[in-house]
């Protein structure tokens, strides 16, 4: 895998994991199992990611806005996390993956922060590849509570408002010592971000797909990878700018 995107393999992959509950759905089961089906999709997605060669993969895992559902659901949820988190850890960690939780975190049970506290420190140390997951996040929330910070240091003096720049703000967002995502992919059908990730979208290729997220197979992870390869980013140049040389 990694040799054959070789020139073309993005750094940092973002992506919605949207259709759960509707694959549970359409097989007359209830949503909870859609979730659990989907949590076979993810580990197969970070490994094969992580295979193709790259480096920060940041998964919308549960939204800020999703605490609206159901309280079964949400229940149901944040035991899966829980169970996911001992589960896989160890797996890994192994592999040289460093798992990071971005998001409002003070929402969760003390003993889901004990554990994703835990998870963290466990692989901190690892290189082969960053694993952003987004739980309780919103990218409003995310911008907000950087201009938070921005405005305290200002208070206490430690900036000028005159420091202020688009590189200053974005080291203070969840993803601040990130790059950017090149590749944003969202599953299930819908054409929308859904307050993901807001400011670090700005200028990514997006790649929308029907297919439910528990069905996203390898094949379909190499399709996403293969449109990307095929795109010119410009990042507001002319497409001559880009392909003249030096």
């Amino acid at each position: 895998m990694a040799s054959e995107f070789q020139t073309s393999v993005p750094v940092h992959v973002c992506i919605i994991m949207d259709g759960n509950g509707r694959w549970a759905k359409k097989r007359l089961m209830p949503r909870t199992y859609g979730h659990r089906k989907g949590v076979e999709t993810t580990r197969l997605a970070v490994e094969f990611f992580a295979r193709a060669g790259v480096k920060h993969l940041t998964l919308f895992a549960f939204s800020s806005e999703n605490w609206n559902r159901p309280e079964e659901e949400v229940n149901s949820l944040m035991d899966l996390f829980m169970q996911s988190l001992r589960q896989y850890t160890r797996e890994l960690n192994e592999k040289q993956i460093r798992i990071r939780f971005i998001g409002d975190r003070s929402s969760f049970s003390a003993d889901l922060q004990q554990q994703i506290a835990a998870t963290e420190k466990e692989t901190g140390d690892n290189r082969q590849m960053v694993l952003n997951i987004a739980a309780n996040y919103g990218g409003r929330w995310d911008i907000v509570n950087a201009c938070c910070r921005l405005a305290e240091q200002v208070k206490d003096g430690l900036i000028a408002v005159t420091d202020i720049d688009e590189r200053r703000f974005a080291s203070g967002l969840s993803l601040g010592d990130s790059p950017d995502p090149d590749l944003f992919i969202r599953t299930g059908g819908e054409r929308r971000i859904s307050n993901f990730l807001l400011w670090q979208l700005a200028y990514t290729e997006c790649y929308f797909c029907d297919t439910l997220w528990p069905d996203f197979s390898e094949a379909e992870m190499s399709a996403a990878l293969e449109d990307y390869s095929r795109r010119q980013r410009r990042f507001g140049k002319t497409g001559e700018q880009i392909e003249a040389p030096g």
